[in-house]
């Protein structure tokens, strides 16, 4: 049986994460847990403590994940924009 803290959590965090469509990473900032616990919590716990979200807290994540080669494409594109800005102010 889950403690009461953590059902708490789990139902929380699984409407965070459906209403910012947020990513197991900013999940795991905003609640200050481990993405291992993140993803505890969405793919075991959330079974046992509110059915009825787990397709829609899969769906957010699922797109994330087919969406995550962008957002780090897109980081290492502005870490160099950013590295090549310094150099010229030097």
């Amino acid at each position: 049986m889950l403690k009461d803290y953590i059902k708490d959590r789990v139902i929380e965090l699984s409407h965070f994460i459906i209403e910012t469509r947020a990513t197991v990473r900013q999940g795991a900032k905003k609640f200050g847990i481990s993405k291992s616990t993140v993803h505890k919590d969405v793919s075991e716990r959330l079974q046992l403590v509110q059915p009825n979200l787990v397709s829609s807290v899969r769906e957010v994540l699922d797109e994330n994940k087919s969406e995550r080669h962008i957002r780090g494409g897109n980081a290492t594109k502005d870490k160099y924009l950013h590295l090549l800005a310094n150099n010229k102010n030097c």
